[in-house]
């Protein structure tokens, strides 16, 4: 079961977390906003369906999200739990600790914002430039 994902890439975009990385429906964001790779989604949370919410809150889910902005791809592995919640109108955080919240799409993850290569996150600084999240649960 597969959920995509449409963001954009804006000029504040530092991708330096270290230990998530977001999406957000919000439109703009300040430089401080180090986890967020991309603006303007089209889904939060919330917005997903509901069968892929409820695999995702199985027991030992895993989850792989693939990012793809340009001809650049970046796959990222985690795990659903099932304390998520998929509550959030406009945020999806991907986590690499175990932290679950309304915002919180998987756990344990292999990848945060500070993770992805030089290359992408040169493009997720353009405005223009779109932003797929593939997340799929098998």
């Amino acid at each position: 079961m597969v959920e995509r994902v449409i963001s954009y890439g804006h000029p504040n975009v530092t991708s330096n977390h270290p230990t998530t990385l977001e999406v957000t429906k919000d439109a703009s964001i300040s430089r401080r906003a180090d986890c967020i790779i991309g603006v303007g989604a089209d889904k939060g949370l919330a917005d997903l369906r509901e069968a892929f919410k409820k695999k995702a809150m199985a027991e030992g889910s895993r989850i792989k999200a693939t990012l793809k902005a340009g001809s650049y791809t970046e796959v990222i592995y985690g795990e659903g739990h099932p304390d998520l919640t998929f509550a959030h109108p406009t945020d999806i955080v991907i986590r690499k600790s175990t932290f679950t919240c309304p915002r919180t799409l998987m756990i344990k993850s292999n990848i945060s914002a500070r993770d992805l290569d030089e290359r992408i996150k040169t493009l997720l600084r353009d405005e223009k430039q779109v932003i797929i999240l593939e997340v799929c649960i098998g």
